[in-house]
């Protein structure tokens, strides 16, 4: 008899057949809706090359000018490789200078300056000379773009502004400062070639005096003039007798590096810091009389000369610096030069400028020796003396030598001085 099989039911059959839970699981929260899709938007059309903005994506970088090529700042592709200081020094020169504020007249120490001791005018004067005022006023303004080149007095009127400088980080509210003035007989139309040359060299000059012909030297006191550099020997000798502090001023016969960052100013003693009284004993009775008469007089203080009001300033602005200790670091040296012999007639010099409350940083006594070479060591922006044959000694040296008119060494003869024009500027 056959065995009977009970197949099992299909899958389809058992899983209908599971029972129901009584708590189905709940949904899952994690899957995001279907979002519906979005249309896809239309490419924009292309820009046109001549309306692409320099810069944009596609559009191609303009050719740099010239003039900006110069300016690229240091460590950029046009310069890699320079140092961090030269970027820096660039863009410091970018920025506008501000330029200090002017003194007061009546707070400052003033050097009234001529335009032919402050710059070389040769050329020009020939042209005055020889042709007359038009014809020197239409050569100024067909070249009032040229600058003129660096006069006799120049390196003295930096070394002023540089003490300055000095003195401004001091004393930032201060007015006790040198203030240099323009004084000038030049014609109003030629200040514009002045104008450009005192900025082209980049000096502080905001006060100017052209008095087109006529003398400066009425307008002397009305600027509180301090003292009073010109090449011309007569405009100076008029200043002297107006009680004013001057001298004729040269150039040196070669020239002699100065410093920079310290002023320097030699004085000779007799008839420029002190009177001449001394001088006229030695031309009347000679230098064993003088000697005699020195001694006998050492304790009496010599009259006061044309140049002891300038020391005088100079002493009030080095003790601005002593008083801030920089008594050796101090940006202006002054020195006194004499012929004098130290033994027998130097202590009534020294004894009279301790009375006037003054000193000099040096004194040298050469007892009648030259000056030149001994000048040429101190290398001063400016050599005071009564003496044309000493002022020739330095300017040969090469120093900036000044004549100063005043006492019985002016009756005689000066051969060695230069000839002036009666009309120069």
């Amino acid at each position: 008899m056959g065995c009977l099989i009970k197949r099992a039911p299909p899958a389809r059959q058992r899983l209908r057949e599971l029972p129901v839970r009584a708590d189905p699981l709940p949904p899952r929260t994690d899957q995001q809706p279907p979002q519906p899709q979005q249309r896809p938007e239309p490419p924009e059309p292309p820009v046109p090359r001549s309306r692409r903005c320099p810069g944009a994506a596609g559009a191609p970088e303009p050719p740099v000018p010239r003039s900006r090529r110069a300016m690229e700042p240091p460590g950029t592709a046009g310069a890699a490789g320079r140092p961090w200081e030269e970027a820096k020094a660039f863009y410091d020169n970018l920025a506008p200078k501000k330029k200090p504020k002017s003194p007061k007249p009546e707070n400052a120490i003033t050097i009234a300056v001529s335009s032919r001791a402050l710059f070389r005018m040769e050329e020009e004067q020939k042209i005055y000379s020889e042709q007359g005022v038009e014809a020197y006023v239409k050569y100024q303004l067909d070249h009032e773009n040229e600058p003129f080149l660096p006069g006799a007095a120049f390196p003295f009127v930096k070394a002023l502004e540089a003490v300055n400088t000095q003195l401004r980080e001091l004393y930032p509210d201060s007015e006790e400062l040198f203030d240099i003035v323009l004084m000038t007989n030049n014609h109003a139309q030629v200040g514009v070639r002045l104008i450009n040359s005192i900025n082209h060299y980049g000096l502080f000059i905001e006060r100017f005096c052209m008095t087109g012909g006529n003398s400066p030297i009425c307008y002397l006191k009305a600027y509180h003039t301090n003292l009073y550099l010109s090449s011309d020997a007569e405009k100076v000798s008029g200043a002297i007798e107006e009680g004013i502090a001057a001298a004729t001023i040269f150039s040196p016969s070669k020239d002699l590096e100065v410093s920079e960052n310290q002023l320097r100013v030699a004085f000779d003693g007799d008839a420029v810091l002190f009177s001449d009284e001394s001088e006229q004993i030695v031309k009347a009775h000679g230098l064993d009389m003088f000697f005699e008469h020195e001694k006998a007089h050492e304790n009496k203080p010599l009259a006061q000369g044309p140049l002891k009001g300038f020391l005088e300033a100079l002493g009030k602005l080095q003790k601005k610096f002593y008083s801030k200790g920089l008594r050796m670091e101090c940006p202006i040296r002054t020195y006194l030069v004499t012929a004098r012999s130290a033994a027998s007639s130097g202590a009534r010099a020294l004894k009279t400028l301790r009375s006037w409350g003054l000193e000099t940083d040096e004194a040298l006594f050469l007892a009648g020796a030259p000056k030149g070479p001994l000048l040429k060591k101190i290398r001063p922006h400016i050599f005071f003396d009564d003496q044309m044959f000493h002022v020739e000694g330095a300017k040969e040296m090469g120093t900036v030598a000044a004549h100063v008119p005043y006492g019985i060494a002016q009756k005689h003869k000066r051969p060695a001085q230069e000839k002036q024009t009666p009309n120069s500027k």
